[in-house]
């Protein structure tokens, strides 16, 4: 089918008719939005029980670390169960937990030690959430209004993420650390009652694709937990397009974690010359052009052939990073990192409805914690090296993120299964 934007709009709008739909985009919105306000309350309340940065490390660490690990069994656990059954303790559970330290604070009877035990807990059940809230997607819509499904929830997912924070800190500012805890509990608690009421079609029974290199979805699975994660990373690792997907997310995740804080923040103070403005105004291109992207990925119609559009991007970031390596002027710099953040935007709402409308759903969660566990593990080696090469030069740092991104495009193109996926 040929890519159209004829009825762009309607197409674009018309996941949003279905009732379950519209519950999954406000819950997951809520999740999102909750877990931006978690990072301000639990940062900021660790600076007044403290005022140690180090401190803060541990409870940030103590959150961080549980959830990576924990992952790959939340993608299990949603293939063996239910998706929304997950969804939906996971939020609970983040309610209470939120629910506790807030009245904690407020008692005055909490201290770092508990901060650091609550932040484990949330991130641990954290870590359930995420892969359901991908691989529940297919049992709620069709698969043809998959691609302007995800637009939408993308689109939300990015918005959430600049107004988490910035609400957070706007009712820390307004009132004191441990409210924000209560509305977060809030949030999350409204995002499990959303959940709940949501109304999945049951799972199908599918077969591998016999041209895709694969082993059945089952293969090599057993009862116990361990076996099942094993055979969902052998199923990733033996399609090759969707190796070559997992490879390109890392690539971008590694684009995101060093070049987009390190770099931005190097680029916005010695380059540019422009100070913290011009590093709010590089964030809000990027956030804003990724938007635009995902709402015009939706918006198009038909099912373009996503091996280009992954090699596509990689090359394009990879220009973009080329050029931001020399800009010296802010308007020019921002208006590179907008056209990026497009970029990402749209190849992103292609490729993860690949996923979705390729891998069997009894898999689907597990090959979906595996790309996590990959950003998840991508991101602290790309801000070590990104910091390590920023000391050298700027423009030495976006060359050598540009010469991966650029050798990861050549990479996809060399892959004739991957050239031809649509």
């Amino acid at each position: 089918m040929a890519t159209t934007l004829t009825g762009a709009g309607p197409r674009l709008w018309a996941p949003a008719r279905q009732r379950s739909f519209r519950l999954l985009w406000l819950g997951q919105s809520l999740s999102l939005l909750g877990d931006g306000f978690s990072y301000i309350a639990f940062s900021w309340m660790t600076l007044t029980l403290t005022g140690s940065t180090l401190a803060l490390g541990y409870v940030l660490a103590f959150q961080a670390v549980p959830r990576a690990l924990l992952t790959l069994v939340g993608g299990s656990l949603g293939d063996t169960w239910s998706p929304r059954t997950l969804m939906v303790c996971s939020s609970w559970a983040r309610a209470v937990l939120m629910a506790a330290v807030g009245l904690g604070g407020l008692t005055g009877t909490l201290q770092l030690w508990m901060l650091c035990a609550a932040a484990a807990a949330f991130g641990a059940v954290d870590a359930f959430f995420q892969p359901a809230r991908v691989s529940i997607l297919p049992s709620v819509v069709d698969k043809e209004t998959l691609t302007s499904a995800n637009a939408l929830l993308g689109a939300g997912a990015r918005v959430s993420a600049v107004l988490g924070p910035a609400t957070g800190g706007l009712v820390v500012a307004l009132s004191q650390a441990p409210v924000a805890f209560l509305v977060d509990a809030v949030c999350f608690a409204l995002c499990g009652l959303c959940v709940a009421r949501i109304r999945t079609a049951p799972r199908e029974k599918e077969a591998a694709d016999p041209d895709s290199g694969a082993p059945s979805p089952e293969a090599g699975a057993g009862d116990s937990l361990a076996a099942r994660i094993r055979a969902g990373v052998r199923y990733a690792w033996r399609d090759p397009r969707i190796r070559t997907m997992l490879a390109v997310d890392t690539a971008v995740n590694f684009c995101y974690a060093g070049p987009f804080t390190i770099g931005f923040a190097t680029l916005a103070r010695t380059s540019l010359d422009g100070g913290s403005a011009t590093l709010g105004l590089l964030n809000g291109a990027l956030a804003g052009g990724a938007i635009l992207g995902t709402l015009a990925g939706g918006a198009v119609g038909g099912r373009p052939r996503v091996g280009l559009l992954i090699a596509g991007l990689a090359g394009w970031l990879a220009a973009g990073m080329a050029l931001l390596g020399v800009l010296d002027h802010p308007a020019a710099a921002v208006g590179t990192v907008l056209v990026m953040g497009f970029a990402i935007g749209f190849q992103g709402v292609f490729g993860l409805s690949w996923i979705q409308r390729n891998i069997p759903q009894s898999v689907l969660g597990r090959v979906i914690s595996v790309d996590m566990v990959l950003g998840y593990a991508v991101a602290p080696v790309s801000l070590i090296a990104c910091g390590a090469l920023a000391q050298i030069g700027t423009g030495v740092m976006f060359a050598g993120v540009a010469l991966v991104l650029a050798l990861t495009a050549l990479g996809v193109l060399a892959s004739g299964s991957v050239r031809a996926m649509r």
